[in-house]
């Protein structure tokens, strides 16, 4: 596993975040404007709301929390059964959800979402999953698509330190989440305990330009959004259902001007993009704002005929969708939730830029006046 350091964006985040309040950081993304525990809550007691406001925050065990979305495995090229031998690490560390805010994550291999697991069906992985040493809580992983008890979080179920190894076929295509399922899942999984696995189908799927894979999730804390300080995990607040943010990967807004920066791709590029929707428990109804989703696989399912043309989708908690989308004219798409206080309010916003050239014919917004070169709107 590796961590990498701060990039040049993320400090200038801090920087930038730490005077502008929430509606200033949106006006500025161009959002505005355009395991075996008899009594896991005795063992791990349940952090209370404090009457004095927020403990200082807490010193970094990392700088990002945030997975790449450009990082994920290539398409399928094999034609017979592989196996793999896939290894994963569970940590349990403190990053920040926003500049000044920090938090007590739970991963694996240290980003959200957790790495995208590709295999072929009829392939068969081997995986290992390791509780880090140093960790406080046991750690399992549940694959929704391994026929198996509990998908297989029973038999990896381990304490700090340990390490478990099972083995399965991959029977059924699909794009599947997997998750923590120890007793207090939904806490492990709010922190970011999930991923996806991604089985292709014998044919592989539709070839693309590029691909781009995000976690949306939410963080139950004893602060309000943009407080600084070390939020603590609420659980009155996660059996509320009221989550203090709602993000993509881990953090708010990380993927805009004010974060790590947008994602850029070309214009004219067919873009795959993998949304898992860890929960635990809200619905996302994901929407491209300047775009729609082309062609759209509901609930992860590669083998029927895909949707066409979906504006906002419905995308349920413990699910993976997949959206291809086209890109004809430069500038921003922005991925959000169309429950729009998240997005305003709560950190559920990305941008995808788009550069180019100009298509008045398509998208004009300068009617009668000379085209130019798109400029960037982060």
């Amino acid at each position: 596993m590796t961590r990498n350091n701060e990039t040049k964006a993320g400090a200038n985040r801090r920087t930038l975040l730490k005077t502008a309040g929430a509606a200033s950081a949106l006006t500025l993304a161009g959002c505005v404007s355009s395991g075996e525990q008899d009594d896991p809550a005795a063992e791990n007691p349940e952090p209370q709301p404090q009457e004095e406001g927020l403990d200082p925050a807490k010193s970094l065990d990392t700088d990002r929390i945030a997975a790449d979305p450009t990082e994920l495995p290539d398409p399928v090229d094999w034609n017979e059964p592989r196996h793999h031998e896939i290894e994963m690490v569970t940590t349990e560390e403190t990053a920040e959800i926003e500049p000044g805010v920090t938090f007590d994550y739970m991963t694996f291999d240290g980003r959200i979402p957790g790495p995208m697991v590709r295999v072929r069906r009829g392939d068969t992985v081997n995986l290992t999953l390791t509780n880090e040493e140093g960790n406080a809580m046991p750690h399992n992983i549940d694959f929704h698509a391994v026929y198996g008890p509990g998908g297989g979080a029973d038999d990896t179920t381990v304490s700090p330190g340990e390490s478990a190894t099972i083995e399965f076929k991959a029977m059924y295509p699909g794009v599947h989440v997997y998750h923590c399922a120890v007793p207090n899942m939904d806490h492990h999984i709010s922190a970011g305990m999930f991923g996806a696995i991604l089985v292709e189908p014998e044919g592989g799927l539709p070839e693309v330009d590029r691909e781009l894979y995000f976690g949306q999730h939410e963080l139950y804390t004893n602060g309000q959004s943009g407080e600084e300080g070390h939020h603590a995990f609420d659980f009155d607040s996660m059996r509320k259902e009221d989550p203090t943010y709602v993000c993509l990967n881990g953090e708010a807004y990380a993927f805009t001007g004010n974060g790590y920066g947008p994602i850029t791709v070309q214009k004219g590029e067919r873009v795959r993009i993998f949304h898992s929707q860890g929960g635990p428990n809200l619905m996302s109804s994901w929407h491209g704002i300047g775009n729609v989703w082309e062609t759209f696989y509901r609930d992860g399912d590669v083998v029927s005929d895909p949707d066409r043309y979906v504006e906002t989708a419905p995308v349920a908690p413990g699910s993976v969708a997949i959206a291809e989308i086209d890109t004809p004219v430069p500038g921003p798409i922005k991925l959000v939730d169309h429950a729009l206080s998240r997005v305003v309010r709560k950190g559920m916003l990305g941008v995808v830029q788009v550069e180019g050239e100009e298509e008045p014919e398509i998208f004009n917004p300068n009617p009668g006046q000379p085209s130019g070169g798109a400029e960037s709107d982060d």
